[in-house]
């Protein structure tokens, strides 16, 4: 089944009344939730650990969903990284974060400019040294293809915020990926 809007709207609907329900949106969204946690921690057994996490709170408390103008991923992207940020203090280890070839390409298509792989350890490198703020709105825009008003929902900022702060995060990162040249 393709999971349009409607589709999800009405699995959401049958997921109040019947957790079995859920599954399919578990299915749907598991794999995009479990490789943004990996991302932001680089071990898969972590991950598994927050994944769960995060759709046992979503089917915890998906009675309360209310659709706001966006899929249901929005909601489990906030829960994720409020997952990772709890692991985070838990745990007292230093945020890192791990990019793939398929993130480089986008981040090159944005900043119009081709990487070698050199280049792509700096990027990697200057990511690392950027706050979380800052990640997480790069992360949620290049990686994971998000558009600014679900960005904005995640994050718990206003639209044009998100935008604001993306561009010149990425004008930053223009920046200190030059500045290594």
């Amino acid at each position: 089944m393709e999971l349009t809007t409607e589709n999800e709207k009405r699995l959401i609907e049958q997921a109040k009344k019947d957790p079995s329900a859920f599954d399919l949106l578990y299915d749907f969204y598991f794999d995009k939730i479990f490789v943004f946690v990996l991302r932001r921690v680089g071990s898969k057994e972590i991950t598994s650990d927050i994944v769960s996490q995060v759709f046992l709170k979503a089917l915890t408390n998906i009675k309360r969903y209310h659709f706001q103008g966006f899929r249901l991923s929005a909601w489990l992207y906030k829960i994720a990284l409020n997952e990772v940020r709890f692991h985070y203090r838990k745990s007292s280890r230093n945020k890192e974060f791990y990019v793939d070839n398929d993130v480089i390409q986008n981040v090159e298509e944005q900043i119009e400019e081709s990487f070698d792989e050199d280049l792509i350890e700096m990027i990697s490198e200057a990511l690392n040294t950027l706050g979380e703020d800052a990640v997480q709105l790069i992360e949620l825009r290049f990686f994971e293809q998000k558009s600014f008003k679900e960005i904005a929902f995640i994050l718990g900022v206003e639209e044009g915020a998100a935008k604001v702060r993306t561009y010149r995060l990425l004008d930053k990162l223009k920046l200190k990926v030059n500045a290594r040249l």
